[in-house]
């Protein structure tokens, strides 16, 4: 990846996390939602290009990924002004690219996904691209069934902030690939495992996000017990079958951060089955959620694509490691309510992102992710 281009990326990533502590720096009558920015500038600009990226599989950015980077920034804007004309159009644009990219890799049907000798890891790349892309269908959907026809009124959960989250389970998924490649083929067992691994997370995923739109809250309960219980047989696999490479150390890093999410969201939940519940309440239990999931798990999946033909890398991993966790468990958090803490998660992060997009790699490397087993 050119070096201009993981500039932009530090730029726009750190701007994201920004975004997420403005409201504490600005007056209450400013009538927009800077968390559409927090969300769209890491997981559809940012995180979308680099899945475009992996998956031309070439080491300079192409057009392609240049115009959807610029569409989805324009995107982020118009949404954010909640201009949805715009927003419609452009919707068609980055479905077509996205899907373009799927099917030249891949296929338009995902008959994949029901072959067994096809690897895990390309199983969970093409259902990053399939997300990603009906991501934007069914956000255009919302906002045309929300902002127009009215056709759906029932569901209060059925809003566009809601669904908007959703770009994050590509990002979600094209880590769960990075994981799964680095796995070594041991036997039909292993091999049925990482297939259930593949199956219980995203069916897991697609229900989940059912129930809330229907606001099952005991089924919630229940779905995400599964998809933990789902996480630590793949961190299981990985410790066991993973090559030990550096790689290895970041991913189950960020398989603790995905477990912190899990445990996180199940108690969110409980505390919302109580009879006193008030969402004002317990944001910042959901602001401890959201940020490990978004720059916790899923940016370890993102530093591995960035870097795919660098490592090892010349840093301290465990050091590294630890200075993600302090920046996004606890200075993140604590930002939501404190001007110091914002600012102070804010440098962390960009040095934290300068240290992962910038260090040198070892030029002998013949390592490289990217290849299926």
């Amino acid at each position: 990846m050119s070096l201009r281009f993981r500039i932009l990326l530090l730029i726009l990533m750190s701007l994201a996390l920004f975004f997420g502590f403005l409201n504490l720096f600005i007056s209450e009558t400013i009538p927009y939602d800077f968390d559409r920015l927090h969300i769209f500038l890491f997981n559809l600009c940012s995180g979308g290009s680099i899945i475009l990226y992996f998956t031309e599989g070439r080491q300079k950015v192409s057009p392609k990924i240049i115009v959807f980077l610029v569409m989805t920034i324009i995107y982020a804007i118009f949404a954010f002004f909640k201009i949805y004309i715009p927003v419609l159009i452009i919707t068609m644009v980055l479905v077509a690219i996205v899907e373009s990219s799927r099917i030249k890799r891949f296929s338009f049907f995902p008959f994949d996904f029901f072959r067994s000798e096809v690897p895990v890891s390309a199983k969970f790349h093409q259902a990053s691209l399939l997300c990603l892309s009906m991501g934007l269908v069914i956000s255009g959907l919302v906002i045309l069934n929300n902002e127009y026809f009215f056709i759906i009124v029932d569901f209060p959960k059925l809003q566009l902030e809601t669904f908007f989250l959703g770009f994050s389970f590509p990002l979600s998924l094209i880590t769960m690939s990075m994981l799964f490649n680095l796995m070594k083929d041991d036997g039909k067992l292993f091999l049925w495992m990482k297939n259930i691994g593949f199956w219980f997370v995203n069916l897991c995923v697609i229900i989940f996000f059912l129930f809330i739109i229907f606001e099952k809250l005991i089924p919630q309960v229940f779905v995400t017990s599964i998809l933990f219980g789902t996480v630590i047989m793949i961190l299981y696999l990985l410790v066991r079958l993973g090559d030990d490479l550096q790689q290895k150390a970041f991913l189950i890093s960020g398989m603790g951060f995905l477990l912190y999410t899990a445990i996180t969201g199940i108690l969110y939940i409980v505390y919302e089955l109580s009879p006193d519940y008030a969402s004002e309440n317990y944001e910042w239990l959901m602001r401890m959620h959201s940020f490990a999931a978004l720059y916790g798990w899923n940016l370890c999946g993102l530093a591995i694509i960035c870097r795919l033909n660098d490592f090892p890398l010349k840093l301290h991993s465990y050091t590294l490691i630890v200075f993600h966790w302090i920046t996004v468990i606890f200075l993140a958090p604590m930002g939501m309510y404190y001007k110091f803490f914002a600012c102070s998660a804010t440098v962390c992060f960009v040095i934290l992102l300068c240290a992962i997009l910038f260090s040198k790699g070892t030029a002998d490397s013949i390592v490289s992710v990217s290849k299926s087993k």
